[in-house]
């Protein structure tokens, strides 16, 4: 019997060893370059690049919700998932965007989106740098029917 212990102890030991080295490979930081990268590009690997500042959000707009107007100091990327969105740069026409439509703000440029009248919104939204909140998109700027002012 207490061999049995013994065998069952020095096993317990053995599987925490594997699970600890595997959670440490888990864990472990990716390196900047990799041999594996260069087998998926041709005539050299890319590097990481720090992603300090950037601001990666997935967000959902209920029908009607908005934003206020605001900036990006370095733009802003967003990209509809499901719904309709809409979007308006200060002084342009109202877009209304749906699933797979990329749309790009430029840095500084004064803007708001947000979900279509009656669609709820899923968006993912990329921006580094800071965001400068601005006033409210009233209602009377929110109806305003996509390509008009």
């Amino acid at each position: 019997m207490i061999r049995n212990r013994g065998r069952a102890s020095q096993i317990g030991i053995a599987l925490s060893l594997v699970a600890a080295g595997t959670l440490g490979l888990v864990l472990l930081p990716v390196p900047r370059e990799s041999g594996a990268l260069q087998s998926n590009f041709m005539g050299g690997s890319p590097s990481i690049l720090d992603a300090e500042g950037l601001t990666v959000l997935r967000l959902r707009f209920p029908a009607g919700v908005r934003s206020n107007w605001h900036t990006h100091a370095d733009g802003q990327l967003l990209m509809i998932e499901e719904g309709r969105g809409r979007t308006q740069v200060r002084g342009g026409v109202v877009e209304e965007v749906g699933p797979g439509q990329p749309w790009y703000t430029g840095p500084g440029i004064e803007h708001w989106h947000g979900a279509a009248p009656d669609s709820d919104v899923a968006q993912w939204t990329v921006y580094n740098g800071q965001v400068t909140w601005l006033d409210p998109v009233t209602d009377e700027q929110y109806r305003v029917a996509p390509g008009q002012r």
